[in-house]
């Protein structure tokens, strides 16, 4: 077995994990209940960096990326989209299911990989959508998945904008705080002649990922009784 499948099938071993580690925990309703806005930044922070999903999107962009500019570019708008629907959503009580939400989520992180590993030209012999365009379109679909665990966190206690903006802060914070190591790891391994085959292995994964969380909350969606 080579260096990539290997790195692939420890990456696999890990995905049941992010399967079940994403939801709406009571330790974070309870913080949320006792504490003041402060509490709104924390619970914000905590949920982005567990946010598997989030991150793996993000994973998914700073790959296709190759200098610090770029990166701060393409994370600024995917943080000026999912913040414009976080917040809107929030304050206008739109809510959406978060099943579905999480499941077109789960379709950005496929999209990614499946872009990544030129997917486009290989099956469509075109060239991919604009990257800034579709980084700020599935922003605003991220959003709406952050809405919908807000919603859900704080069903029980009266929501008004300052708590959501320090929501969305913290969102940023453990956007930041989960970012800076991945982009150390991406940046430093580029350096070495095993990047390629962990480039390869690490959007393949993003690939299967995003189909297991696709299935995984179709299912949870029907066994609702939707």
């Amino acid at each position: 077995m080579n260096k990539q499948n290997k790195l692939l099938t420890l990456l696999l071993v890990f995905l049941p994990i992010f399967l079940y580690a994403h939801g709406v925990s009571e330790s974070a309703q309870e913080t949320l209940r006792n504490g003041g806005l402060l509490s709104y930044i924390q619970v914000g922070a905590e949920h982005m960096i567990t946010g598997y999903d989030h991150i793996l999107f993000l994973i998914g962009v700073i790959f296709y990326l190759n200098n610090f500019k770029d990166i701060a570019k393409f994370i600024t708008v995917f943080t000026i989209g999912h913040s414009i629907t976080l917040t809107g959503a929030t304050f206008l009580g739109i809510q959406v299911d978060e099943h579905l939400i999480d499941a077109v989520i789960a379709l950005s992180v496929l999209y990614k990989g499946f872009e990544n590993l030129g997917g486009f030209q290989h099956f469509f012999k075109t060239g991919s959508p604009n990257l800034l365009l579709m980084v700020f379109v599935f922003g605003l679909i991220h959003g709406f998945g952050l809405s919908t665990r807000l919603q859900a966190l704080a069903s029980e206690l009266d929501i008004n904008l300052a708590k959501i903006v320090c929501f969305n802060i913290g969102v940023e914070v453990g956007q930041i705080l989960a970012l800076i190591p991945i982009v150390f790891i991406i940046s430093r391994w580029k350096k070495f002649s095993s990047y390629n085959g962990f480039y390869k292995a690490a959007n393949w994964f993003l690939v299967i990922a995003g189909v297991g969380l696709f299935i995984f909350q179709m299912y949870g969606y029907f066994s609702h009784g939707h």
